[in-house]
């Protein structure tokens, strides 16, 4: 197959059309705002955008560096996206359910979605799914989207329970430390870990420790903006609420 030849994954031409009619009905009986509307539908474009394109084509057959830069889209981007797009209506509704209510908890979604990130990568069970892209490479996304939106729950909103800013900033910074090393771990290690693409043909680069050293650096990079610029946004809105706080009490 040519590197660049556009993608039909049935996966996200069935699931992203689902996902946008249930929320479009559901929208249109709680009165969601039109910016809220603009994330959900931008995080499920980013999902078409990852699977309906030349980079599942490139994640498939040739490259670590696009498959990583996928589980990113699914993991990280596309679910704060899309939680970021309920209004409080429709997140109490959805945070009513008892499940939701436990995974929700800052002390749960974040071991969720870490333990989803590293077991998902062991290179026995990344290999298998590679080479089963019908089905178990289809669970492993599905993983991915759910525990990256049980992980930004918590920050982005008030249901079940609402968290302070400085629980919200504590938990973006353990969350950037705790996930950082996975991808620093793929730029430092000697040896290419994923056999799949270590027979893959080669393209970019010259060789699969390569693909696999850049792919780390990208990974690593992108947790280290997004997490660390969540972090900073909280921590500068806790520093202004203490600063209010000690002016109304002096």
């Amino acid at each position: 197959m040519h590197p660049y030849a556009w993608a039909w994954d049935l996966e996200a031409l069935f699931l992203v059309p689902a996902l946008l009619l249930g929320y479009a009905a559901a929208a249109h009986k709680h009165a969601v705002p039109r910016w809220r509307v603009a994330c959900f539908f931008t995080g499920q474009a980013l999902i078409l955008a990852a699977f309906v394109s030349p980079l599942e084509t490139l994640s498939l057959h040739y490259l670590l560096t696009a498959h990583l830069l996928q589980n990113v889209v699914l993991a990280e981007w596309a679910p704060a996206l899309c939680v970021l797009g309920l209004s409080d209506d429709l997140a109490r509704c959805v945070s009513a359910a008892p499940a939701v209510r436990l995974l929700t908890r800052p002390w749960v979604a974040l071991p969720v979605w870490l333990g989803t990130y590293f077991v998902w990568h062991v290179p026995a069970i990344y290999d298998t799914a590679l080479r089963n892209p019908s089905s178990l490479l289809h669970l492993e996304h599905g993983c991915y989207f759910a525990a990256g939106c049980l992980l930004w729950w918590p920050v982005l909103r008030a249901q079940p329970q609402s968290q302070s800013t400085a629980a919200k900033t504590v938990y973006l910074f353990a969350a950037f430390v705790l996930a950082s090393p996975l991808g620093l771990l793929f730029a430092l290690l000697p040896n290419a870990v994923y056999d799949f693409y270590e027979q893959a043909p080669r393209i970019w680069f010259s060789s699969a420790l390569t693909d696999q050293q850049i792919a780390g650096v990208t990974m690593a990079g992108e947790q280290a903006i997004v997490f660390f610029a969540a972090f900073l946004f909280f921590l500068l809105r806790f520093l202004a609420e203490e600063e209010r706080g000690t002016e109304a009490s002096s």
